[in-house]
């Protein structure tokens, strides 16, 4: 049974089964029939079987145990996250492997002459460029699904450089951002973008300049280093347009020589400008992994694990530092057997003295992005884990499980690579 049929299956045995309850209370054994029939594979009759149906409480309580098993007895019953089932899955992700190339590019009137609106030009020669000011900035269609059919070019005028924003009650590394662009081409089934972004385009800054003036002029903090670390890839992945902006030799020709450190965070292999520059010692590139059965399954289009390594090796062998970023951590069977190996390529691939750091954390997310990630990904598998509302308010495996997983990769991540700082990233001291 397909995921809209199983969602269709659910609402109408939460009608049939236990007709006198109100809207929010039959939402919520809908929900609870439809996690548990898209995980077991099972129809809703023999979820819930008539005698357990007899009232609300009793009906919720039996479903609970089946859908959250490890956590049932011990959950705060008000971390049970149960939203309706009005899915949109009109907004299911475009996974067709193509090139980007957008239909639509929008140069902000002033920028046609940078160099990242000369570049898309050339890039892109079938598309014919359009210009605006900034107050009337561009429609795009409101489907996040379509964002790479529009590039827009435009000039940044605010959020330069800004901290980190660590979640509330998190432990804080002192991570330092500058947001150069808005928008990916890749499709993690996971990614914040797809809840977020209310803009579905491709945004990529005309004016790197500005960017650098500011980081010139900016105080960092250094947070657990002991120096400070500035790095892009929080809107976007860092080095996955590269070769439409070339902003990587603009950064690594300023940071070269300067106190701080900066890092690329990147799941890309577009790293043809860095192997074409100098290396710089304080510049570094950090790819985030996973074991390739989760990036089959979840980080659709991305370059594999293979890929990504083979990138990272030519990095280190060129002179340029190195970085790991273990996040998200998706649980799944034999996880522990599977991130061990990625270690052990890691390992393998690049000398142990080009890594500066390691960042380990769970998968965790806004309670609306769920929904999202259900329409979008049809087959995802992650969501049938236990994730609770936890102390920030976002869905996390329970405090015993992320646990587990901190206790077993760090001593293991200490024990390969004894030079990398090993920190975690957007989480509570467990």
């Amino acid at each position: 049974m397909n995921i809209i049929d199983t969602a269709a299956k659910a609402q109408e045995y939460a009608n049939e089964i236990m007709p006198f309850l109100g809207i929010n209370k039959k939402r919520e054994i809908a929900r609870l029939l439809f996690e548990i029939a898209k995980r077991d594979n099972l129809a809703p009759p023999a979820i819930l079987p008539p005698q357990y149906a007899k009232n609300f409480e009793q009906a919720k309580k039996f479903l609970i145990s089946k859908r959250y098993p490890k956590n049932f007895k011990t959950a705060a019953p008000d971390s049970f996250y149960l939203p309706d089932l009005n899915l949109n899955f009109t907004l299911k992700a475009d996974l067709k492997q193509e090139i980007f190339y957008p239909k639509n590019i929008f140069i902000e009137n002033g920028e046609e002459g940078s160099p990242a609106a000369q570049n898309a030009l050339k890039l892109f020669p079938k598309t014919s460029p359009q210009y605006f000011d900034y107050k009337n900035f561009p429609a795009a269609e409101a489907n996040y699904s379509k964002r790479k059919e529009t590039l827009i070019i435009t000039k940044e005028k605010f959020d330069f450089v800004k901290p980190c924003p660590c979640t509330r009650d998190c432990f804080c590394c002192g991570y330092n951002l500058i947001n150069l662009g808005f928008g990916c081409a890749y499709e993690c089934a996971y990614c914040f973008l797809q809840q977020y972004q209310n803009l579905h385009a491709i945004i990529l800054p005309a004016n790197i300049s500005d960017f650098l003036k500011k980081v010139e002029s900016a105080k960092f903090k250094k947070g657990i280093f002991p120096y400070a670390r500035v790095g892009s890839g929080e809107f976007t992945d860092s080095l996955i347009f590269d070769n439409i902006t070339n902003y990587s030799k603009d950064i690594v020709t300023f940071f070269r020589g300067r106190a701080e450190y900066f890092e690329f965070k990147t799941k890309s292999v577009n790293i043809d400008n860095l192997l074409n520059l100098p290396p710089a010692g304080n510049v570094a590139v950090g790819w985030s992994v996973n074991p390739q059965n989760i990036i089959d399954e979840t980080e659709l289009l991305t370059p594999s694990l293979k890929e990504r390594l083979c990138a990272a090796a030519k990095i280190a062998a060129h002179g340029f530092k190195t970085a790991f970023h273990f996040d998200p951590v998706i649980l799944h069977d034999g996880w522990r057997e599977n991130y061990k190996k990625v270690l052990e390529e890691i390992e393998n691939a690049l000398p142990k003295e080009s890594i500066l750091w390691f960042s380990l954390g769970t998968l965790r997310f806004k309670r609306e992005l769920k929904k999202f990630i259900e329409a979008r990904f049809a087959d995802n598998s992650i969501l049938d884990e236990e994730f609770l509302l936890a102390f920030d308010g976002k869905l996390r495996y329970a405090d015993a499980a992320r646990k587990e997983v901190y206790d077993y990769l760090r001593p293991l991540i200490k024990q390969k690579f004894p030079a990398a700082v090993n920190y975690l990233c957007m989480e509570k001291q467990i």
